[in-house]
C-alpha cells in the first residue's frame, strides 16, 4: 500500500517539469489549480490501472492532454527525439506520467541532459547507470 501510495506522489523537477505515476482525478485538479497547462501520459493503452476517460478529464480543467504511448524499450535516441521535441512544444509546466513514473523520470533526465548539450549516448549511458531502463 504504501509502495502504490510512493508512485502516485506528484514530484517537481524544476519550474517546468514534474513526474508521477498514474494520477488520479484529484491529483489533475491540484496541478490545474497549481498552474500546469500541459499533461503528458506515456502509458499504452493497455496497460492496466488507466484512469477512465483521463484525456476529456484532464481537457475538461483547461489543460492540454497528449497521450505518447512509450514502452521503457523504446527508448532509443529516434524515439527520444521526438520526445523531446513533443516536450520542447508543449505549453509549461508539464505533469508527464506513466505508471510508477519510472519511465516519466529516465524520459524527463534525458531531456534535460539533451536540453544541456549532452549527446544522447552519454545521457542513456547514466539513465542505464540508475537503473531507470
Amino acid at each position: 500500500m504504501g509502495l502504490i501510495r510512493l508512485m502516485n506522489i506528484v514530484r517537481k523537477i524544476n519550474d517546468e517539469l514534474a513526474i508521477a505515476g498514474q494520477i488520479t482525478l484529484e491529483q489533475l485538479k491540484k496541478i490545474a489549480d497549481e498552474g500546469y497547462k500541459s499533461v503528458l501520459n506515456l502509458r499504452l493503452p493497455d496497460e492496466t490501472g488507466l484512469l477512465a476517460d483521463e484525456q476529456d478529464k484532464t481537457e475538461l480543467l483547461g489543460l492540454y492532454y497528449l497521450n505518447l504511448p512509450t514502452k521503457t524499450d523504446d527508448i532509443n535516441h529516434q524515439n527520444t527525439l521526438k520526445i523531446y521535441q513533443t516536450i520542447t512544444e508543449l505549453p509549461k509546466p508539464i505533469l508527464i506520467h506513466c505508471d510508477n513514473s519510472i519511465r516519466s523520470a529516465a524520459i524527463v533526465l534525458l531531456y534535460i541532459a539533451m536540453k544541456q548539450g549532452i549527446t544522447f549516448e552519454k545521457a542513456i549511458e547514466k539513465i542505464i547507470n540508475l537503473g531507470l531502463i
